[in-house]
């Protein structure tokens, strides 16, 4: 039985309680980054209670909530598992090709704290995007970007431990990713990324400096090198108030056809 809560946006429902919706926006920022994945069984209450230093009625509240607004299912005998996301339409895929210049700039104009760094096996869907081997190590840096003393971004970076063999917490904390890479022989040919949106939870937030539950644009971008292999994983989360990602298009002609060409050009007066 859940208790009524704070309502958001397209009638989502928040449990009651500010321990509860703490638990709630972490489970919910898990889910939504694919750390928790359609169908996997999350740890009991009890456990849940005490990786969170909370009470089992307050994760209950939490996970009652979440179910409610159709991320978990849960039934009695069986736990309580991630919900597969209905299928919706395919989404326009803008390619940023002019990015990877403009990220070394972006990294030298602004400040850099580390925040963390340690050596551990990779993620499940960072394994994938990177084309590792299962078991295979990468080294996890977390850091916060700011300017004019505002921390803006919070990143998470994932590079095989075979490629961030020298780089140092002194290293991460005063150059740009791209630039320790080539240090180390790294020939970076392309990137993808997505653009999409998420709710900063307790350890984004206090980062950042925002509420739990503020709107946050998140960014997960793959880096490949000359050779095609995968190099680095990045999930960004930013303060839309500070960061943007601006195009221009250009119509050009390829022979059997015009098109629309995309192209990022910095942006005048806008922190990124």
């Amino acid at each position: 039985m859940t208790e009524p809560g704070m309502q958001m946006g397209g009638g989502a429902r928040m449990p009651a309680g500010a321990k509860s919706r703490r638990v709630y926006l972490s489970l919910l920022e898990q889910i939504s980054a694919g750390r928790l994945e359609p169908r996997q069984k999350l740890p009991g209450e009890e456990q849940l209670a005490e990786d969170y230093g909370v009470s089992r009625v307050t994760v209950r509240r939490a996970l009652d909530a979440l179910a409610e607004n159709g991320f978990l299912s849960r039934r009695a005998g069986s736990g309580t598992r991630v919900r597969p996301r209905p299928s919706a339409p395919q989404p326009v895929t803008m390619d940023f090709s002019t990015l990877l210049p403009q990220l070394v700039e972006i990294g030298r104009s602004t400040e850099v704290r580390l925040l963390s760094s340690r050596m551990d096996a990779a993620p499940e869907h960072v394994a994938r995007a990177l084309d590792l081997a299962p078991g295979e190590t990468v080294q996890i840096a977390q850091r916060t970007r700011s300017i004019g003393g505002t921390a803006y971004s919070h990143l998470t970076t994932y590079v095989p431990s075979r490629i961030a063999v020298g780089i140092s917490d002194e290293d991460l904390s005063r150059e740009p990713l791209h630039v320790l890479l080539e240090r180390n022989g790294v020939q970076i040919a392309d990137a993808r990324q997505s653009v999409s949106a998420t709710l900063a939870g307790p350890e984004v937030a206090s980062a950042l400096g925002l509420p739990e539950g503020a709107a946050l644009l998140s960014l997960d971008r793959v880096v490949r090198d000359t050779e095609g292999r995968g190099v680095e994983f990045l999930t960004g989360l930013y303060r839309p108030d500070m960061f943007r990602l601006d195009m221009s298009l250009a119509r050009v002609d390829h022979g059997q056809g015009r098109h629309w060409e995309p192209a990022i050009t910095p942006l005048k007066d806008t922190p990124r």
